[in-house]
């Protein structure tokens, strides 16, 4: 089998039915209103001490978590990236990114965390 093959078997290795065929993933991504939405701000810190806000808990597709990352970041005027629900701006901006947040209809944005 080439290692450039891009099929997906759903954790099936072998099945002795000839005519198998993978069942699809058809779960339309979850797509929450911005009032619906619980977001966090956590502050950490990672190697020598600096400091990124990390906001948590967002539910929608990813297009839609990379364009409100890149938001972020650019009124933050900040670096960072975004994957997994999870968006991470470097520096301590958590006061400036909640306001953000919260006049984006976000109304259950809070600090969390230290």
């Amino acid at each position: 089998m080439s290692k450039n093959k891009k099929t997906d078997f759903g954790g099936f290795v072998f099945s002795t039915n000839p005519n198998f065929e993978p069942e699809e993933n058809n779960e339309p991504e979850m797509n929450l209103p911005n009032d619906k939405q619980v977001l966090r701000l956590w502050l950490e810190r990672g190697k020598g001490g600096k400091e990124s806000t990390v906001i948590k808990g967002f539910m929608g597709s990813a297009d839609s978590l990379a364009e409100l990352a890149k938001l972020l970041k650019n009124k933050c005027a900040a670096g960072g990236n975004a994957k997994d629900g999870v968006i991470i701006v470097q520096g301590n901006h958590r006061d400036k990114i909640l306001k953000i947040l919260l006049d984006l209809g976000y109304s259950n944005a809070k600090k969390a965390g230290g």
